[in-house]
C-alpha cells in the first residue's frame, strides 16, 4: 500500500500548495486487492486513460509470482499502452518491484534501472538486457523512473514535484510529510535549500524558510530573533544545537546557492546582484563568489 499511497500523499500535498496537477487510479480491473487485503474499488480503466506529454504514470510493486505470470489480465495490452506513452512524452516510473513489470515490457532493455536492494541480483539475471544499478535509491533513464523499496517511491515522487515547480516547494511538501531529510538520486551533492534541515524544531524551519525567501532583506540576528520570538543568544544557541552550523554560516550558504543562480543574467549589474542577495558591495559579491564550496562566512 506505501508503494501507492506515499507518491499519491505527495502530490496531494502539493495539490493543496498550488500545483497543478490531476490524480488518476487506473488498472485492467476494476478492483484490486493489496498485500495487507485491503482493497481498492472504482478503478478506471487504463485504456481510457489519455496520456500526453508531461505525464508521470506510476507502478507500484507486487507480489513477483503474480507479476511474471500471465495473472495480470490484459497485460500485453498495458504493456503496449506504456508504450505508447513512453512514446507520447509520458514519464513512466515504478517503485520497488514494480520494476519487474517493466523489465517484462521490455521498456527497460537497455536502460539503467534499480529496485529494492533485496531483489537487484534478481531483476539483473532475470533480464540481462537491462542494467540494473545498486545501491542507488532510484534511477533515471530515457523517460523511465525505477526507484528501490517502499519509501524510496516518495523520495522519487518529491523529486518529481521538484520539477513540476521548484526545490523550495518540493521541499515544503517533504516538511508536510514530516519527511525532514529529502534523499536525492545517486548524486551526493545535495541542495543548500534541502541540507541543514534534518531536525523538527519548528521555530528554527520559520527561520531557515524566511532566510531562503527572503535572502534580500534584513537578516541580522536581532531581526531573526524576533521573527522567531526568541532571544538572540537562544537563537543563536539553538539554530547551532539542531542544524550544526551557525546562523552566518547558514546565510552565507544560502546567498551562494541563489547567487549560483543569477550570476550568469546578463541584465542583472553585480550592483543588482549585490543588493538580491543582501550584500552591501560588489566586493562582498566578488568575495563570495571566489569562495570555496562549503561553508563560506
Amino acid at each position: 500500500m506505501l508503494d501507492l499511497s506515499g507518491p499519491e500523499q505527495v502530490f496531494l500535498e502539493a495539490q493543496g500548495m498550488g500545483v497543478s496537477v490531476d490524480i488518476i487510479h487506473c488498472s485492467s480491473v476494476t478492483q484490486v486487492t493489496s498485500s495487507s487485503g485491503l482493497s481498492i474499488h472504482q478503478l478506471q480503466s487504463f485504456d481510457q486513460v489519455e496520456v500526453s506529454r508531461g505525464d508521470y504514470i506510476i507502478i507500484p510493486g507486487t507480489d513477483l509470482n503474480y507479476t511474471l505470470t500471465e495473472a495480470i489480465p490484459g497485460k500485453q495490452q498495458i504493456f503496449q499502452w506504456l508504450e505508447k506513452a513512453l512514446e507520447l512524452g509520458a514519464t513512466i516510473c515504478s517503485v520497488c518491484t514494480g520494476a519487474f513489470f517493466l523489465a517484462e515490457s521490455g521498456l527497460l532493455n537497455d536502460k539503467k534501472c534499480t529496485t529494492h536492494w533485496k531483489r537487484t541480483k534478481q531483476l539483473a539475471e532475470m533480464y540481462p538486457a537491462i542494467k540494473v544499478q545498486e545501491d542507488v535509491l532510484y534511477s533515471e533513464d530515457e523517460g523511465l523512473l525505477t526507484s528501490a523499496g517502499v519509501t524510496s517511491g516518495i523520495d522519487l515522487c518529491l523529486d518529481i514535484v521538484s520539477k513540476l515547480k521548484d526545490e523550495q516547494l518540493a521541499f515544503s511538501v517533504a516538511r508536510e510529510l514530516v519527511v525532514y531529510s529529502r534523499r536525492k538520486l545517486d548524486d551526493p551533492q545535495i541542495s543548500a535549500y534541502i541540507n541543514y534541515r534534518n531536525h523538527i524544531h519548528s521555530g528554527v524551519h520559520k527561520i531557515q524558510d524566511h532566510i531562503q525567501h527572503s535572502i534580500g532583506s534584513d537578516l541580522s540576528l536581532s531581526a531573526l530573533a524576533r521573527l522567531a520570538n526568541m532571544s538572540e543568544r537562544n537563537l543563536t544557541r539553538v539554530f547551532k544545537k539542531v542544524t550544526g552550523i551557525t546562523i552566518n554560516e547558514y546565510v552565507s550558504i544560502i546567498r551562494k546557492e541563489y547567487l549560483q543562480k543569477i550570476k550568469d543574467d546578463p541584465e542583472l549589474t553585480r550592483k543588482q546582484m549585490a543588493s538580491l542577495c543582501g550584500l552591501k558591495s560588489e566586493r562582498h559579491l566578488i568575495r563570495l563568489l571566489k569562495a570555496p564550496a562549503g561553508l563560506n562566512h
